[in-house]
C-alpha cells in the first residue's frame, strides 16, 4: 500500500471504509440526471458510449448505401438507380465509411476504455473530450441531411479536382463535403490530443512505458499519426473550398495553380488514415488474444516496436495511389519500395500473435472467432496490396474493382472483423452482460462468408477491366454474373449486420449478467465492476506486472490519498509511471455543448458565405470564454 501526503481539513480516501468511499466518490464523480446532465456530462465512459454508437450508426448507414450500389449493379443495364444519385451514394458510402466511422471508431474505443485500462478516473481534457464528440455529431449530420436534401456530395471521397473545382462542379454539393472534413478533424485532433497527454501523465503509479497494454500502445501511436497526417487532408479541403468560394486558384493550373498539389496533400493524409483505421484493430486483436490464449502476449517489444514502426512507415506510402499521373520513374521506384517494406511489421504482428494462440491455451468464443476471421482476410488483403504497389501491375488495374476488393479486405478484414470481436469482448464491461455466444457464432459465418462471396468476385471483375465508380455496363462485357454473385454475397454481409445489431439490443436488456470479469482478463478495466462507476476506481491500482490481474489474483496493491468530495486525478512521471502530484478534474459544463453549437453554425454557414468566418468566430469565442471563465472557491465549493 502506498500513500499520497494528505492535507488538512480535506477529505481523502484513507478516511473513509470501502462502501461509503464507493458512495461518496460516485456522488462527486456522478452525471446528473436529467437532459441537462446529460448534455453537460464530461464522464469519458458516457461520452466513450455515444462515440461508439454513433459511429456505428454511421456503419449502418454507410452499409445501406453499399447496398444499394451492389442491387444496381446485381445485372448489367440496370435502371434501378440513375446516375445522379449512384454518384452521390458512392461518394456518402466512402465519406462515412472513412471519415465518420474508420477514423472516429478507434478513438471512441480509446475514449472509453484507454482511462479504465491504465487506472486513471477520467480521460485528459474531459470537456474537450464533450465537445470533439458534439462537433463529430453535428459534422456528420450535416453531411447526412445534405444527403436527403438532394445537394449530398457527388464527386468520390476523395473529391478529386478539377472535378470538385467549381468550373466542373457547380453548387453547394462539394462544399457540404469539405466542411465535414472540417468536422471530422477538429473532432479527431482533439481526441488524439487527450489520449496523448492521458497516456503519458495519468498512468496508475507502477505502469512503466514496458507494462502499457497493447492497445493503448495501439491507441497512443494512432494518435500521432492523427496529429500529423490530418492536417494535411485539412488543408487540402480548405484550399478547395477557397478556390470555390473566394475565387483563390490553388489547384488552378490556368491560373498557376496545381491539380496534382490536391493529390499530395489528400494522399499524404490518405494513406495514413489506412492505418489510423488498423491500428486500433492491432490493440483490439491484441487483447482478445492474449485473454484468450490465457498467457502474455508472446513478443511484446517486437509489437509495440512494430506498431511504431508501421506508424513511421505510413508517411512514405501516399505516392502509389498516385502511379498514374506521371510522376517520376525514380520516385515511383522509392515509394514501390516502401509499400513492399510496410509488410514486414505487420507480418511481425500477426507471426506473434499467431505464436500467443500456438503456446498458450486457447478458448474459442465468438472474440477469438472474428480475430481469426481477421487473420484470413487481412492476409489476403495484403499481399493483393504488395501486388498493387508494382507500378506495371497497378498501372493496368489502376481505377478498376480489384482496388476495390483489395481496399474492402483491408479495411474490413483489417478493421470491421476486429471491431465485431471487440463489441462482444467488451460488451460485458460496457453494459454488465453478456452477448449471446449462440447468435455471435452465426453472426460471423454469415459475416465471412458473406464478405468472401461479396468481395473475392471484384478481383475478377477488375482483372477483366470492370472500372470502379460506374453506375451501369453493358452485358457483353461479361461481367454480370460476377456482379450478381458479388451483390448476393454483400447481401449477406448485410444480414450479418443486422444480426449483430438484434444481438446487441437484444442482450443489453435481457443478456446474462456478466460479472466483473466474464473472461477472466488481465488488464486493469477488469478491475472495477462492470459497467464502471462514475469513478472509475475507488482507490487507484499499483501496477507490479503488464497483466496485473493475473499477477495480483487476491487483491491489486492500491495507491491512497486522493480528496473524496473533489475531482482530484493523479499525475504521475512519463517513463517510471511514479507519482508525481494531484491534478483537479474539470466538472461538467453546457459550455462544450454550446462550442461545438458555436463551431458548427460557423462551419455550415461559411458554405454559403465568408464572413460567417468573422462572425461566427466571435461566437466560438464568446463560448469558449464561458468555458474557460476561472472560478472563485466560492464558486468551486
Amino acid at each position: 500500500m502506498s500513500e499520497l501526503a494528505a492535507g488538512k481539513d480535506v477529505l481523502r480516501d484513507t478516511d473513509l471504509g470501502d462502501a461509503e468511499l464507493s458512495a461518496r466518490l460516485a456522488r462527486t464523480w456522478g452525471t446528473a440526471r436529467g437532459i441537462i446532465g446529460a448534455l453537460s456530462t464530461v464522464d469519458h465512459k458516457i461520452i466513450g458510449r455515444r462515440y461508439i454508437f454513433t459511429a456505428i450508426f454511421f456503419l449502418f448507414l454507410g452499409g445501406l448505401a453499399a447496398v444499394a450500389m451492389r442491387l444496381q449493379l446485381a445485372r448489367p443495364e440496370s435502371q434501378l438507380i440513375g446516375p445522379d444519385l449512384y454518384n452521390q451514394l458512392f461518394t456518402m458510402h466512402g465519406t462515412t465509411m472513412m471519415f465518420l466511422f474508420g477514423v472516429p471508431i478507434g478513438e471512441a474505443f480509446a475514449v472509453y476504455l484507454l482511462p479504465l485500462m491504465i487506472g486513471t478516473r477520467n480521460i485528459a481534457f474531459p470537456r474537450l473530450n464533450a465537445y470533439s464528440y458534439y462537433v463529430y455529431l453535428f459534422g456528420g449530420l450535416m453531411i447526412w441531411i445534405a444527403f436527403m436534401l438532394n445537394i449530398g456530395p457527388d464527386t468520390g471521397w476523395f473529391s478529386y479536382v478539377p472535378l470538385a473545382g467549381p468550373e466542373n462542379s457547380p453548387g453547394k454539393r462539394v462544399d457540404f463535403w469539405a466542411q465535414m472534413i472540417t468536422f471530422t478533424e477538429v473532432a479527431g485532433l482533439a481526441v488524439a490530443i487527450q489520449v496523448i497527454v492521458t497516456v503519458f501523465k495519468q498512468r496508475a503509479p507502477g505502469m512503466t512505458l514496458d507494462r502499457i497494454p497493447l492497445f493503448v500502445w495501439a491507441e497512443l501511436v494512432n494518435a500521432f499519426i492523427i496529429v500529423f497526417a490530418l492536417p494535411a487532408v485539412v488543408t487540402a479541403s480548405a484550399m478547395l473550398i477557397m478556390d470555390r468560394l473566394v475565387g483563390t486558384h490553388f489547384f488552378n493550373p490556368a491560373e498557376g495553380g496545381d491539380a496534382l498539389l490536391y493529390q499530395h496533400l489528400f494522399w499524404f493524409f490518405g494513406h495514413p488514415e489506412v492505418y489510423i483505421i488498423f491500428i486500433p484493430a492491432t490493440g483490439w486483436v491484441s487483447a482478445i488474444v492474449v485473454t484468450f490464449s490465457r498467457r502474455q502476449a508472446f513478443g511484446y517489444l517486437p509489437l509495440v516496436l512494430s506498431l511504431i514502426a508501421t506508424g513511421f512507415l505510413s508517411f512514405g506510402l501516399w505516392v502509389h495511389h498516385m502511379f498514374t499521373t506521371g510522376l517520376p520513374q525514380l520516385g515511383a521506384s522509392f515509394f514501390t519500395a516502401s509499400s513492399m517494406l510496410i509488410a514486414i511489421p505487420n507480418g511481425i504482428q500477426i507471426f506473434c500473435w499467431i505464436a500467443t494462440l500456438w503456446d498458450g491455451r486457447p478458448v474459442f468464443r465468438t472474440p477469438l472467432l472474428f480475430v481469426i476471421g481477421f487473420f484470413f482476410i487481412f492476409i489476403a488483403g495484403g499481399l493483393s496490396g504488395i501486388m498493387l504497389a508494382s507500378v506495371p501491375l497497378d498501372t493496368q488495374v489502376h481505377d478498376t474493382f480489384f482496388v476495390v476488393a483489395h481496399f474492402h479486405y483491408v479495411l474490413i478484414g483489417g478493421n470491421v472483423f476486429p471491431l465485431l470481436g471487440a463489441v462482444y469482448y467488451w460488451f460485458p464491461k460496457f453494459t454488465g452482460r453478456m452477448m449471446s455466444e449462440r447468435l455471435g457464432k452465426w453472426n460471423f459465418w454469415l459475416a465471412f462468408i458473406g464478405f468472401n462471396i461479396a468481395f473475392f468476385p471484384m478481383h475478377i471483375t477488375g482483372l477483366m477491366g470492370m472500372p470502379r465508380r460506374v453506375y451501369t455496363y453493358l452485358p457483353e462485357m461479361g461481367w454480370g454474373n460476377l456482379n450478381l454473385i458479388s451483390t448476393a454475397g454483400a447481401l449477406i454481409l448485410f444480414a450479418s449486420f443486422v444480426l449483430f445489431l438484434y444481438n446487441m439490443v437484444t442482450s443489453a436488456r435481457s443478456g446474462p449478467l456478466a460479472g466483473d470479469n466474464p473472461w477472466d482478463a488481465g488488464t486493469l478495466e477488469w478491475a472495477t465492476t462492470s459497467p464502471p462507476p462514475p469513478q472509475n476506481f475507488d482507490r487507484i491500482p499499483f501496477v507490479t506486472n503488464r497483466e496485473p490481474l493475473w499477477a495480483e489474483r487476491e487483491t491489486l496493491p492500491v495507491v491512497t490519498g486522493l480528496e473524496v468530495n473533489k475531482r482530484e486525478i493523479l499525475v504521475t512521471t512519463v517513463s517510471e509511471a511514479r507519482a508525481d502530484v494531484r491534478e483537479p478534474s474539470p466538472d461538467p459544463s453546457l459550455w462544450p455543448l454550446l462550442a461545438a453549437i458555436a463551431t458548427s453554425i460557423t462551419f455550415v454557414a461559411s458554405i454559403f458565405t465568408p464572413w460567417a468566418v468573422v462572425w461566427g468566430g466571435a461566437l466560438v469565442a464568446i463560448t469558449l470564454t464561458g468555458w474557460f471563465w476561472p472560478k472563485s472557491e466560492e464558486d468551486e465549493e
